[in-house]
């Protein structure tokens, strides 16, 4: 079965996530911007979300883990929590 692992950062607007986007792509680090803007608990973890398998995060989330290149920065994904950043650390198909 495919498993992925994945960090994100978890805001309330666009605009916020495309501002946060612009500073990893600066060369911000990442799990910073994390701890210190997503409104999701695993940013205390620099957003770190662990390995799942499809299905488990929501569709919307799933689709870009599945098929995103790793270590890419992907986003702003809208889910009904907010609107994501999601970078795919690994994955095995």
């Amino acid at each position: 079965m495919a498993r992925a692992s994945a960090r994100h950062i978890l805001v309330s607007s666009e605009d916020k996530a495309n501002e946060l986007k612009a500073q990893v792509e600066a060369g911000a680090d990442f799990a910073e911007l994390a701890k210190a803007h997503s409104t999701c608990p695993s940013g205390r973890q620099g957003g770190d979300l662990g390995s799942f398998g499809p299905g488990q995060m929501v569709p919307e989330f799933d689709t870009v883990v599945f098929s995103a290149p790793t270590n890419v920065v992907q986003g702003p994904v809208k889910t009904q929590f907010g609107f994501h950043l999601i970078e795919v650390t690994a994955r095995q198909d």
